[in-house]
């Protein structure tokens, strides 16, 4: 019985980890892959005009600098849209303060909900958006001032209802954790979304996504309750048919910063785990088209649930391996998922020199060494998130864990 359990754990093991890899690689496969991925060359014309939407909650250390950025923008045509709580009076003054600046380009609405929450935040904005597409933008984030001419071109070169641009986490050097979070979202925005726009089912990213108004509106906005309104908001436009275009450019990505601890990691982590269930709780994913994309959803969403499963299965494998008195074949199964897991660690260590590359940041061999003896520790945070995930879902709580933010991307080091 033993071994049969091993054997069937070793096999979820492996696909797991295999699946991990050829999404993480889908970017790289060929060249005309990887060129794809990125933003084509502005036309110089502006047809399109855009609502950018920031919504600010206990962001007044960094908001400012957020809004400014946008206001470089070189595209004539956008209007931003700041959104305070109404028991946030330190975000609000500074939201006054920075929108007195610019007057008719800067508006700034309050969140009266007494439920506060990002969706809920977007949601209050919505009806005051004037501009053909509506862009989010988190309150800590740095946005290049050419990002809304080459948005602008995409919707009219592919006829895209969605653009999702690229977001990056830039402070790897802030601790041994910011390192591997800042390859994830190298991965994730430069690799895995173009895999899930190619097959017609993406979870959208919470920022640099732009949407047309219409259509967004058609969709009644972000769903209030969910603790991914950006998963559920792509779920939702998926079912519906909507295009959505990923482009990546390391040029113009919007820079943002890692939880500035590793508890505020756990909580970041758990409210996107959560949210993941919710969504696949709601059911949205069954309406769409082809079974290829269902199933694609189902996994997708049944993440938390293989995050978890991990976390708890390796170390109690590697255990029974050490103390029960296996078959040798059995005992070399248990070894299977070891080659993709080894596989992907290699593609990290090559991920992370392409990573320095492309944003000018030195990669020291300390770096690399941070990386593999990181590796399972940074496992074992993200499946225990999984688990608080479930646990929370499971017993009904679903108020809103705020990360805070302290500008750790804007310092030389990651500039």
């Amino acid at each position: 019985m033993v071994a049969v359990v091993m054997i069937l754990v070793s096999v979820i093991l492996f696909v797991f980890a295999a699946v991990t890899l050829w999404w993480t690689m889908h970017a790289w496969r060929t060249p005309e892959t990887l060129a794809a991925t990125r933003f084509a060359a502005p036309d110089g014309e502006q047809h399109l005009t855009f609502s950018l939407l920031v919504p600010a909650r206990h962001e007044q250390a960094v908001l400012e600098r957020t809004v400014r950025r946008l206001l470089e923008s070189t595209h004539e045509g956008f209007e931003i849209i700041i959104i305070v709580g109404h028991d946030d009076p330190e975000t609000a003054a500074v939201a006054r303060r920075v929108a007195s600046t610019s007057p008719g380009r800067i508006l700034v609405v309050t969140d009266h909900n007494e439920v506060k929450n990002k969706p809920r935040a977007l949601n209050t904005a919505l009806p005051y958006a004037r501009g053909d597409v509506v862009g989010v933008f988190d309150a800590e984030d740095e946005v290049h001032p050419e990002l809304l001419e080459h948005v602008d071109h995409a919707f009219r070169a592919t006829g895209a209802d969605v653009v999702q641009g690229g977001v990056q986490l830039i402070n790897f050097h802030s601790s041994w954790y910011s390192l591997h979070n800042c390859l994830e979202y190298f991965f994730w925005f430069r690799s895995r979304l173009h895999l899930h726009a190619d097959k017609g089912f993406i979870p959208l990213g919470g920022n640099t996504v732009f949407v047309r108004t219409d259509v967004l509106r058609e969709a009644n906005g972000w769903d209030g309750t969910c603790l991914a309104e950006d998963c559920d908001l792509g779920v939702r436009l998926s079912s519906r048919g909507a295009k959505v275009v990923v482009a990546y450019d390391s040029t113009i990505v919007t820079r943002e910063e890692t939880p500035h601890s590793l508890g505020a990691m756990l909580k970041q982590r758990t409210r996107w785990h959560q949210g993941f269930l919710q969504v696949l709780r709601k059911g949205e994913w069954r309406r769409l088209p082809t079974f290829g994309q269902r199933m694609l959803a189902r996994y997708t969403l049944t993440g938390p649930f293989l995050q978890a499963f991990a976390g708890l299965a390796i170390p109690l494998g590697i255990a029974v391996a050490l103390v029960a008195d296996l078959p040798v074949g059995v005992a070399l199964i248990t070894f299977l998922p070891v080659l993709p897991m080894a596989a992907n660690l290699m593609f990290q260590v090559i991920g992370l020199r392409d990573f320095g590359i492309q944003y000018g940041l030195r990669i020291r061999a300390q770096d690399y060494t941070r990386l593999v003896l990181g590796l399972f520790p940074f496992g074992v945070v993200l499946s225990a998130a999984a688990l608080r995930a479930i646990w929370r879902e499971y017993t009904g709580r679903h108020n809103w864990e705020l990360t805070a933010h302290v500008g750790a991307h804007l310092s030389k080091a990651a500039a």
